[in-house]
C-alpha cells in the first residue's frame, strides 16, 4: 500500500516582509508548514528564533527542524507551540542516550520526532535510533541555505532506509522541484520539503499539486 505524499513548504523561502500573506497562500493546498531555526553554529546562517515563530499564525501542522548546535536547550521553548514534529540533526546529538532523552523529551510535550542526516552522513550512524524515531529527514542539500542544487547520491540512503522501515515517514528536503520530486517519492520518501519551487510559483496551488503527483 502506498504511503500518502505530504507537502511541507519551508517559509525559509517567503517574502518576510509578507509572511502572513505568503502563509495563507499555500495553506489551503500544503500539509506541514516547516519552519528552519538556525543557529549560526551547526550552519553558518541563523533564521527563525522562537520569539519570531510565535508570532505565526497558520492553521497548518508546523515541523520544527532544528538545525541547531544544541537542540536541548531549544526544544523546551518551542513544544509550547504545540509543533506537530520536532526534528533534530544526528550530527548534534552523536550518542545513543542523549539522542533518546532528546526524543523522549519531545514527545513528552506532545510532539512526533524526527532525526535528521546530513548529505555526507551514512544512514548507518543512525542505527541505534532509526528505528525508534516517527520521521526520518534525508537532507539533499548541505543546511543551511535555500535555494541549493539537489545531490542526486543521498537516494540511495532513501531506498535502504524504506527497505528496512516500510512504515517509516522519510522527508526529503534541499533542492525539491518537480523534476527532483519524483526521484524522491520512487526511491521511498513521502514527505517533501520545498521552499523556492513553491514561492516563487506563480500558482503556488498548482506547484504544491505537481509534487505531490509527480509520479
Amino acid at each position: 500500500m502506498a504511503l500518502p505524499i505530504l507537502i511541507a513548504p519551508s517559509i525559509l523561502s517567503a517574502d518576510m516582509k509578507r509572511l502572513p500573506e505568503e502563509i495563507r497562500s499555500i495553506e489551503p493546498y500544503a500539509d506541514w508548514l516547516q519552519i528552519d531555526v538556525m543557529d549560526g553554529h551547526f550552519v553558518p546562517n541563523t533564521a527563525f528564533p522562537v520569539e519570531m515563530v510565535r508570532t505565526i499564525e497558520t492553521s497548518l501542522p508546523l515541523d520544527i527542524h532544528l538545525m541547531v548546535q544544541d537542540p536541548v536547550q531549544y526544544v523546551q521553548g518551542f513544544l509550547p507551540l504545540r509543533p506537530k514534529n520536532i526534528t533534530f540533526h544526528a550530527e548534534a546529538v552523536a550518542d545513543t542516550a542523549s539522542r533518546r532523552a532528546l526524543m523522549q523529551a519531545i514527545r513528552d510535550g506532545g510532539a512526533t520526532v524526527g532525526i535528521a542526516i546530513n548529505p555526507s552522513t551514512p544512514l548507518q550512524a543512525i542505527d541505534d535510533v532509526l528505528g525508534e524515531v516517527d520521521l526520518l529527514l534525508v537532507m539533499s542539500v548541505n543546511p543551511g541555505f535555500g535555494g541549493q542544487a539537489f545531490i542526486p547520491d543521498v537516494l540511495e540512503k532513501v531506498i535502504e532506509a524504506r527497505r528496512k522501515h516500510p512504515a517509516l515517514m522519510i522527508q526529503m528536503d534541499g533542492g525539491i522541484d518537480a523534476s527532483t520530486a519524483p526521484l524522491c517519492i520512487r526511491a521511498g520518501a513521502n514527505n517533501l520539503v520545498s521552499g523556492n519551487f513553491i514561492f516563487r510559483a506563480a500558482d503556488r496551488a498548482k506547484a504544491i499539486a505537481s509534487l505531490r503527483s509527480s509520479v
